[in-house]
């Protein structure tokens, strides 16, 4: 056997998603039987092959597909309901979980003998992705209706940063105690969800073969397909566990541009200011620069087709890099340049801010007062070092 040449690396092996382990290793998990599919766009193989056409050729008896929030195809507006309906290639029916009812009812699951769960994950506890698995297992758990989820990559890896929530906050952008940037698969919340929950689903899950939790998407060799409509890149979704923070706020955070959640901003932000004091913040890893931009509709709810001043974001050493820190470091320095404007920063109601942040801090600390947002996060550190701990049973990957 060739030996390889001392001090060279040898490529990593390619991942297979749990949609092509299934198909080789696990058949008989589906074998048989009748079975839902809860995807979207981005259920594909390493060829780019939908599940829905690969599950269909291998036999597998497909009788009703299930989407999330964006729709089947993906391309729904954030928030916005999607409608049940059929999908015009297999006949099938597409029923919405975001829209009129976010949990599969008895008519849908009726016949339904198996439920295979395969979405990918946008690595940050705000992505309703893992709510909508839930509902799914909770649902399928009512019914002794097994749930397999096929997992998929981390995209960003399995670093873990930000508060972890208090569960007083619970809600679809932050279900679980754990922190803004899980460094989790889907099967692996699943599978500790199931738990923390007491859902008590039959629930099975097939591994990502080949996937380190050092990995970030890219290393992975599939491709890539953004998971929504304002993710389109893995710099946007590294930020993501931060920027997502601003929806919260009075500014804009790239919707209906070509850079959603790799910037922030309003027609009013004093860029200048901002960025000085950001100077003096000593974070790492990203770089800052003064943009202007004109979110279009339908993308942005605060500003379209209005011209904004903001910051752009720019990773520079991800392994350095914070985004959690970052964005609250970036709050502050908003918030103080604000101030002496007049220009609020929040919007009458705070409610959609503090389900994002998920922090019970927000009462004794009152930041919203002091400006002090950083000083939330001092706790940070601590709170990640007990969660790391508290997943090592549910998790499917090594650590390192």
């Amino acid at each position: 056997m060739e030996r390889p040449t001392p001090g060279l690396s040898l490529p990593a092996p390619p991942v297979r998603p749990g949609l092509e382990v299934l198909l080789s290793d696990s058949l008989h998990l589906v074998r048989g039987r009748r079975v839902g599919l809860v995807t979207n766009q981005a259920g594909v193989d390493r060829e780019g092959l939908s599940d829905v056409d690969r599950l269909r050729r291998a036999g597998v008896r497909l009788v009703a597909l299930f989407s999330p929030e964006h729709g089947f195809r993906g391309i729904a507006d954030p928030g916005a309901p999607v409608a049940t309906t059929t999908d015009s290639a297999t006949g099938l029916p597409i029923y919405s979980l975001y829209g009129s009812t976010s949990a599969p009812t008895d008519a849908m699951l009726d016949g339904i003998e198996v439920l295979l769960v395969d979405l990918q994950d946008a690595g940050a506890r705000f992505y309703t992705y893992l709510w909508t698995t839930t509902e799914v297992m909770r649902a399928a758990a009512g019914k002794g209706i097994p749930v397999v989820v096929l997992d998929r990559p981390n995209p960003i890896g399995g670093a873990v940063q930000g508060n972890v929530l208090d569960t007083a906050f619970r809600s679809p952008v932050g279900l679980m105690a754990i922190p803004m940037r899980h460094g989790m698969t889907l099967a692996e919340l699943a599978r500790l969800a199931n738990d923390d929950l007491g859902l008590k689903a039959p629930l099975s899950v097939v591994p990502a073969a080949g996937w380190r939790r050092t990995m970030y998407f890219e290393e992975t060799g599939l491709p890539f397909v953004p998971p929504s409509p304002n993710l389109r890149s893995i710099e946007a979704l590294i930020h993501y566990p931060g920027v997502c923070l601003f929806e919260g706020t009075t500014l804009s955070v790239g919707r209906g541009t070509d850079h959603p959640f790799e910037q922030i901003g309003a027609p009013w932000l004093d860029t200048t200011r901002v960025l000085a004091l950001l100077q003096g913040a000593g974070l790492a890893g990203v770089a800052f620069h003064g943009v202007s931009f004109t979110p279009r509709r339908p993308g942005d709810g605060k500003y379209a087709d209005t011209l904004v001043t903001g910051i752009r974001l720019r990773v520079t050493d991800r392994g350095r890099y914070d985004p959690t820190i970052t964005a609250m470091a970036l709050l502050e320095a908003v918030a103080t340049s604000a101030r002496a404007s007049g220009r609020p920063i929040f919007p009458p109601s705070r409610v959609h801010f503090e389900r994002l942040l998920a922090s019970a801090r927000l009462d004794s600390a009152d930041p919203y007062t002091s400006g002090n947002w950083l000083g939330l996060t001092r706790s940070w550190a601590s709170e990640d070092s007990a969660f790391r701990i508290r997943r090592r049973p549910y998790l499917l990957y090594p650590e390192n």
